[in-house]
């Protein structure tokens, strides 16, 4: 499935124009950590970015994955400040194979609080 690969080499080599080229103009990204959805290619990548640099460390890990047609649901791991993370990443695709679609959902509570903290920081940093 080109779409899925497309997707983990963004997620190997954390390359900018990847993850720029996977996202579609209109796509929309549903964050853990802010209730009202963030529409558009600009926002969807600059969350997507930060999430890069926060949660790919080296013990980042998709320990689950279920394709179905235009959907992928990838289920990761990670270690954060000695905090065990635990999140899914639910995407669709268009008919492009882009991303039309991204939401992420963390457990537990502690682990929110970490990822939110980092977050926060990174988006200031990215502007």
């Amino acid at each position: 499935m080109a779409n899925i690969d497309a997707w983990h080499a963004v997620v190997k080599t954390r390359d900018p124009q990847l993850l720029s080229d996977l996202i579609a103009d209109e796509a929309v990204f549903h964050s853990p950590l802010v209730h009202t959805p963030q529409t558009g290619k600009a926002l969807t990548t600059a969350y997507l970015t930060a999430a890069l640099h926060v949660l790919l460390n080296d013990s980042f890990r998709y320990v689950r994955e279920v394709h179905d047609g235009d959907h992928s649901v990838l289920e990761f791991a990670v270690e954060l400040d000695g905090i065990a993370v635990n999140g899914v990443d639910m995407l669709q695709w268009d008919k492009d194979g882009k991303i039309i679609d991204f939401k992420v959902m963390i457990r537990p509570y502690k682990a929110i609080e970490v990822v939110r903290t980092r977050m926060a920081a990174m988006l200031e940093k990215l502007k």
